[in-house]
């Protein structure tokens, strides 16, 4: 009976140890920067936990970091702080701008032709509702929708890229500098992986870049409902993986591919982001599974 007693307390310490470890380990994960933006509820007192005998994929991407967004907790991370190509992604800054300047019922015309990359062939002198502009930038990736944001601005194009690095600046995006709203390679054209997560986690507050950036695919029209445009969502984990609500496509040759992610699943927000990756469909969906299948989310007092 003693000896029935004595192994239990034994088993009771070894396993307070493994818990404490387990939560230092998860302490050590986490942001040094303040979590304001990229927690969603800094008070959770549910903590995620990696398994001892998980072993992280290994990805193609250069940087690369998901995080827990009601703990800010890093649930992985490949050089998260290297300054790379955002491609496309950048779009997500574009079109917060747009959001917090114009209406969503506002028209704005066409102004320019030949724009470069994807395009909704939006023709000169069309006019568009924002809201529509806003679906074809985040839906379908559209460039020629970026360039009228910014060419209605009204202190024109430079002001309205100032204004996004502004807000850069006021998200503490420190590795993250915008020369266009396309996301067209440029030399100082750059962000982060952990850039990115906080930009998107702020993003995602937003309901309507949230809806629309969950939206696989819809005909827009131009004022006069005249001029169709068919938008259907670049993300192929839309729909397809479970918990995937978007975010954001992007790809240059320079920048290879990249892909914002943003998951719900099992009451859990993951926010994750792949830069110049060479596979960032198949690289996103591997980290999903692994991330809900080698975690344990567990109550810390």
């Amino acid at each position: 009976m003693k000896l029935m007693i004595l192994s239990a307390c034994v088993f009771l310490i070894v396993s307070l140890f493994s818990l404490t470890l387990s939560f230092e380990k998860a302490k050590r994960q986490t942001f040094h920067e303040p979590q304001k933006v990229l927690a969603y509820n800094t008070s959770s007192k549910i903590i995620p936990l990696l398994k001892n005998d998980a072993v992280p994929p290994v990805v193609s991407a250069q940087g690369a970091l998901a995080v827990d967004l009601d703990t800010g907790v890093s649930l992985y991370q490949k050089d998260a702080d290297k300054k790379l190509f955002p491609a496309s992604t950048t779009k997500i800054m574009t079109a917060l701008i747009a959001l917090e300047n114009y209406s969503l019922d506002e028209a704005l015309e066409v102004k320019r032709s030949g724009v470069e990359g994807q395009k909704m062939r939006l023709i000169l002198g069309e006019r568009m509702k924002v809201e529509n502009l806003l679906n074809g930038l985040l839906i379908f990736s559209a460039n020629d929708a970026a360039e009228v944001f910014a060419d209605n601005f009204p202190e024109g194009r430079e002001s309205y890229v100032d204004q996004m690095n502004k807000l850069a600046r006021k998200l503490n995006l420190a590795d993250t500098r915008f020369e266009n709203p396309t996301g067209l390679d440029g030399n100082s054209q750059v962000t982060s992986a952990r850039d990115m997560i906080r930009l998107t986690s702020y993003a995602m507050k937003n309901p309507i870049f949230r809806r629309i950036v969950s939206t696989k695919e819809l005909t827009v029209y131009n004022i006069e409902g005249t001029i169709p445009h068919k938008l259907k969502n670049l993300n192929e984990l839309l729909g397809e993986v479970e918990g995937v609500v978007g975010v954001k496509t992007g790809w240059t040759e320079n920048a290879r591919e990249n892909l914002v992610t943003y998951v719900e699943r099992d009451d859990r927000r993951i926010a994750m982001v792949l830069l110049g990756s060479q596979d960032r469909f198949g690289e996103t969906k591997e980290l999903i599974e692994w991330i809900f299948s080698e975690y344990d989310w567990v109550y810390s007092p």
